[in-house]
């Protein structure tokens, strides 16, 4: 087959993520992408320009050597893309599912300056997919053992993507994590039919292949200290995330009926609440009820979307801005909209409202405008005086962020911590004021991407490499 010219890749449209129907998916937990067949992925690759100067490896926070293995796909050379991949990114299954890539690799995509980008994200769980599914994850390979440890703290995307490049570098590498399972936020905050489980296990297990250890049910600060883990290890790398929620304090927060998005996504991930005969941990019964969820972002959708998988009969995305300054994925809020949620735009709750038994029955809504830009160049929502509404609730969900957890910073007092307790890094290496100590993801920025969680964590393991076989110098 001959070498299309540019002008001809150019002319090839964007090729669309085949998906579940929305009045069957908005009642199932199965995965609404269904993902790219080969002769689709192989369509899909020839968009690809071939550019001399791939811009699009410098929006991806991993690096991932994009026209290379979009290159093998094209000649259906599938497992060689797959190797290309894995030397950047411990997750690609995981990456080409929840990764905004609209806003950092397609986003200055050459392509997309006269059309749609090359769909590098579907490429990629594609390549992903195909490899596990036909040849089993394969292990990369393993540099000779140095004999130095690094303990990680953490199993979600930094910790994972930190482990994965330190066992290539030939340390011996143990994971810690607070809950019983591995993946994160990417196992008890991501919905199943954004991100099925199945998936965050088949990568772990792709780790443990090439040697990474994990424990969990460890608490780092209460089960050992980060000082009694630098006794037994070189090394520690901190990615425990961003994992307290963030309230609206407002009147009736007590309420029940009322959840943090953390509690609900973990109930409903992790413990299984959407099987309400069976779970140890079920949530409040939402058949037929009226839900509310404040917040505009990738997790106010993980909520309200599982809200209605759970039987929510109504269920309301309540943000006080507009949806241009929504921070969720333009596919997450497309998805919400056909599965029927309804969205009450610049309105901020004021009170919630219980009855006579202590249960949630109305939110108190302030309307809003928006005024002048705030620190994060969105426009701030001011309160229009008088306007406010009263609406019936059965659940709210707050989504609104998180924040640190304590437990690390209260228990070891000599690491440097800013006024939110986000950990304090040299962003080139993300070393810490405490010798042998490294730290990323959104222990560090605050709540942020899975995908800038593991660019840190590889930032991080490259410096730690250096640090390990070159102390005297850090």
């Amino acid at each position: 087959m001959p070498e299309l010219t540019p002008k001809e890749r150019m002319a090839i449209k964007r090729h669309h993520m085949p998906e579940q129907e929305p009045e069957e998916r908005n009642k199932n937990f199965k995965e609404v992408n269904l993902g790219y067949d080969a002769l689709l992925a192989m369509q899909e690759a020839e968009r690809c320009l071939r550019c001399k100067k791939p811009v699009c490896i410098q929006g991806c926070p991993v690096a991932v050597k994009i026209p290379d293995f979009i290159a093998m796909v094209a000649e259906g050379r599938f497992k060689e893309a797959a190797a290309i991949l894995k030397e950047d990114n411990a997750l690609p299954a995981v990456c080409g599912r929840v990764c905004p890539q609209e806003t950092q690799c397609e986003q200055v995509c050459v392509v997309a300056k006269k059309a749609e980008p090359v769909a590098i994200g579907y490429l990629e769980r594609f390549v992903a997919d195909w490899e596990r599914m036909n040849i089993g994850i394969q292990v990369p390979e393993i540099k000779e053992k140095t004999g130095k440890k690094v303990a990680v703290i953490g199993g979600g995307p930094s910790g994972l993507s930190c482990a994965g490049d330190l066992i290539r570098f030939g340390h011996d590498v143990t994971v810690f994590e607070a809950l019983h399972e591995i993946g994160g936020v990417l196992i008890y905050g991501i919905p199943e039919f954004r991100l099925p489980k199945e998936i965050v296990k088949a990568e772990v297990d792709g780790l443990k292949a090439m040697g990474v250890k994990f424990e969990t049910n460890f608490i780092v600060g209460l089960t050992r200290t980060i000082d009694e883990l630098l006794q037994e290890y070189d090394a520690v790398f901190i990615g425990v995330g961003a994992g307290l929620p963030y309230f609206l304090n407002v009147p009736g927060e007590h309420l029940n009926g009322v959840y943090s998005s953390n509690e609900f996504l973990t109930r409903v991930n992790l413990m299984k609440a959407y099987d309400t005969e069976h779970a140890d941990t079920p949530v409040f019964d939402m058949s037929g009820s009226v839900v509310a969820v404040f917040g505009g972002g990738n997790t106010a959708m993980d909520a309200v979307r599982t809200s209605l998988r759970l039987g929510a009969k109504k269920a309301m995305i309540i943000y006080r801005r507009t949806e241009a300054e929504m921070p969720a994925r333009v596919e997450e809020i497309k998805h919400a909209k056909e599965e029927g949620v309804e969205f009450i735009l610049l309105a901020a709750p004021i009170e919630l409202l219980g009855d006579e038994n202590g249960w949630l029955r109305a939110v108190k809504l302030q309307k809003m405008e928006l005024g002048e830009p705030d620190a994060s160049g969105r426009r701030r929502p001011v309160p229009i005086p008088g306007a406010i509404e009263e609406i019936p609730v059965d659940a709210v969900i707050v989504a609104i962020g998180n924040g640190s957890n304590p437990i690390i910073s209260k228990t070891t007092p000599d690491l440097n911590v800013n006024k939110w307790g986000n950990i304090l890094v040299d962003e080139a290496t993300m070393k810490t004021n405490k010798k042998g100590v490294f730290a990323g993801g959104d222990i560090v920025t605050g709540g942020a991407t899975v995908i800038l969680a593991m660019g840190a964590g590889r930032t991080a393991a490259k410096a730690i490499d250096e640090y390990l076989r070159n102390p005297e110098v850090w």
